[in-house]
């Protein structure tokens, strides 16, 4: 049995922007809820290093998007994940968080599982989507299954796995202070105009697929005379600025591309929280703008390889999470060959001004807000961190 002075060590593996974020999150509710101090160390970014978290290997080094264009990577990716294996090994962890990101994470279980280390694993993969036999390896590998939207635990239950719904991080947090005039100081933006907030992914090969495209919208609606726009685009903890692949005027963050204007930005809740609408690659992103309650238009794009092969494995009415968790369209879906900039600039323009097509989304966001809050006054991070700590500590 540990004593009060031994650490209580802790992987974490998030390699995704908004997984990063729910980590961070967690540690900080580990340490305040641990009688024994704390070691956290793992797969992550720059938000869990602040955290406190040993950051062993770099998310943006792993996060690769596709079935095909993972195979470019391989020889990294697999060098970076024995790395990680190595440390655990050697630093013997009480407990294992995993978060989302399942071509890693799942495998993690497995080297974890033979280890001896317990896995508990928050934020679940879209396993009901599709490649719903990977569930099996939940069922072999994972100690504990947290799941944030309603529908999880249901799915998981029926599989035999161990599994609570403990909200989603997003639907319980306080929106932005900032106001809108010092936002706009902050980053040289003009409070008078329409702000749109461009999210194209947190993995560069989302950046590489659909920033382009997001850009020619923008200039195609900068080109209406009858109105004054900025566009905001915060840069995803998990990517550098360089990632996004576009040469910034020398230190004023600003890029001009075709006639719009678009201002580099650090808080994604913020840019969203005073943009008029928003363009937002399909994941955690458009839970961001849903709790936001700032109207959007999801969009994605694969390799065509990748979209085709996918395509027939995915069983669902829709695409974007907004959508499923309100069981109905709420914002439109810009796939593949629908995601041009006419199309986007189009949807854009339906919802900017005031009327039927705006109130509408704002109510079906609405709708959604209520369903991620879940009934409990806890927040998901902390009773993340409670069953966390029972596993690490041998209760079931």
């Amino acid at each position: 049995m540990p004593t009060p002075s031994q650490p209580l060590r802790v992987l974490v593996s998030a390699g995704e922007a908004s997984g990063e974020m729910y980590g961070a999150e967690l540690i900080e509710q580990i340490r305040r809820l641990s009688p024994r101090p704390v070691e956290t160390f793992g797969l992550g970014g720059e938000l869990m290093q602040r955290a406190g978290c040993d950051v062993v290997v770099e998310a943006h080094d792993v996060a690769v998007v596709g079935l095909f264009e993972v195979v470019r990577h391989l020889p990294g990716i697999y060098r970076h994940f024995h790395r990680l294996v190595a440390e655990a090994a050697q630093r013997k962890p009480d407990v294992a968080v995993l978060i989302d990101f399942p071509e890693w994470n799942l495998k993690l279980a497995k080297a974890l599982h033979r280890l001896g280390v317990p896995v508990v694993y928050y934020v679940s993969p879209q396993l009901w989507a599709w490649r719903r036999g990977r569930v099996k390896l939940v069922e072999r590998f994972v100690r504990k299954m947290l799941v944030i939207f309603p529908f999880e635990r249901e799915f998981y239950a029926g599989h035999g796995v161990d599994v609570d719904f403990v909200g989603h991080p997003l639907g319980r947090l306080q929106p932005p202070l900032i106001s809108r005039e010092d936002f706009a100081a902050r980053y040289g933006l003009d409070p008078h105009k329409t702000w749109i907030t461009l999210m194209p992914g947190s993995r560069r090969g989302e950046v590489a697929r659909h920033l382009d495209t997001m850009l020619e919208a923008a200039s195609r609606l900068s080109h209406d005379p009858q109105q004054q726009f900025e566009f905001l685009l915060p840069v995803a903890s998990t990517l550098r600025s360089s990632d996004l692949g576009q040469t910034l005027e020398q230190g004023d963050g600003l890029l001009r591309e075709s006639g719009a204007n678009v201002r580099l930005v650090h808080d994604a809740r913020e840019s969203l929280k005073h943009s008029r609408a928003a363009v937002v690659a399909s994941g955690t992103a458009t839970v961001e703008a849903a709790v936001a309650g700032t109207p959007f238009v999801m969009v994605y794009r694969l390799s065509g390889l990748t979209y085709n092969l996918g395509r027939h494995l995915v069983k669902l009415p829709f695409y974007a999470m907004v959508n499923l968790i309100a069981g109905r369209q709420v914002v439109p879906e810009l796939i593949q060959q629908a995601f041009t900039a006419e199309s986007v600039a189009s949807a854009l323009s339906g919802l900017l001004p005031e009327g039927e097509p705006r109130r509408q989304m704002l109510a079906g966001l609405a709708e959604v807000q209520q369903k991620l809050r879940g009934t409990t006054e806890q927040l998901p991070s902390e009773l993340a961190a409670q069953t966390v700590l029972k596993v690490a500590e041998g209760e079931r």
